[in-house]
């Protein structure tokens, strides 16, 4: 009954009480969305535009990237956007953009972990070898986030109770298999080929998604960070490109449009009212404070989780 719930929660949510309007002045605030060049993060894009923010673009591709740029600056009136080109399936790819970002600003007061893709075929892998869902929507952006760490500590630390750290998951979470996470299927070989399915991983993807943003909170809440996740809802985008007859019913019928896409992660990032809930907050649509599956709350599998990662990136930093 949890997951039926949810799940029609999220096709089927109430009408939302919060809206662009109310996203507060970002003057002077730096800004980082992940896939910012299409679909709901280039939704957040412009609204972070529109209110002031100094923002960047971490995109895979640089020319799409300058493409949305000159769309948003067109529509918005606003220049101050810059691209970096991060592919999140590639680590090092991960590290340049970092550095990148870091030789440009002293700052960062929100990170939305906005980037993913969805029931990809099973058999596309990361630059290392990961299943491309797990290894884009939840590795890449460990990375990231830990890259830019010292960054926002740093400025929270100068700027108590503004820096964020907002991670997209989805609905697809309640979906995970038992525990969550079979670890021993995250990356290429004949047990992975044999037991897991493109669905699985990123149903697996999303829990992980809901369990880090838990976990960073628990770690670096105290020394000023406001860590969230959220359910964007289900959202006409090019996610669903794979996805077949199912996918174009699923998108001609149900899926609202990008603009409610973007409520929940823009809330989760810029309200003040939001950062006074649970650091770690589970947010629905639309713009709400709700939770993921109950399994993702727990600190074992947290603590498992960014074990995990940390280990899969030890060596590179």
């Amino acid at each position: 009954m949890e997951t039926l719930g949810a799940l029609y929660s999220s096709a089927f949510p109430p009408a939302a009480k919060w809206g662009f309007k109310d996203i507060p002045d970002l003057k002077g605030k730096v800004v980082i969305v992940t896939g910012g060049n299409a679909g709901i993060a280039k939704v957040m894009c412009r609204e972070l535009l529109n209110h002031n923010a100094r923002l960047y673009i971490f995109c895979r591709s640089l020319p799409k990237a300058h493409e949305a740029i000159a769309d948003l600056v067109k529509e918005t009136g606003k220049n101050n956007v810059t691209a970096i080109q991060c592919d999140l399936a590639d680590l090092p790819s991960v590290k340049r953009a970092s550095q990148e970002f870091l030789g440009k600003e002293r700052e960062l007061y929100i990170l939305f972990n906005s980037a993913g893709v969805m029931s990809v075929p099973l058999d596309l892998l990361t630059a290392q070898g990961y299943d491309l869902q797990f290894g884009t929507n939840v590795l890449g952006h460990f990375y990231l986030t830990q890259l830019l760490l010292p960054t926002l500590l740093a400025t929270a630390q100068r700027h108590p109770g503004e820096v964020r750290v907002v991670t997209t998951s989805s609905s697809a979470q309640q979906g995970a298999p038992s525990g969550g996470i079979r670890y021993e299927l995250l990356k290429d070989g004949p047990l992975r080929n044999k037991k897991a399915t493109s669905d699985m991983e990123y149903y697996m993807s999303k829990w992980g998604n809901a369990v880090y943003a838990q976990e960073l909170g628990r770690r670096y809440g105290s020394r000023g960070i406001f860590s969230a996740s959220l359910d964007p809802g289900w959202i006409r985008t090019n996610l669903w490109q794979y996805q077949g007859f199912v996918g174009r019913l699923t998108t001609g019928w149900i899926l609202a449009d990008v603009d409610h896409g973007a409520l929940t992660p823009l809330y989760a990032g810029t309200a003040p009212e939001a950062a006074k809930c649970k650091n770690g907050q589970f947010f629905v649509p639309w713009a709400r404070p709700g939770r993921a599956r109950s399994d993702t709350e727990g600190e074992e599998a947290g603590k498992k989780l960014w074990e995990w990662c940390e280990e899969q990136t030890r060596g590179m930093y």
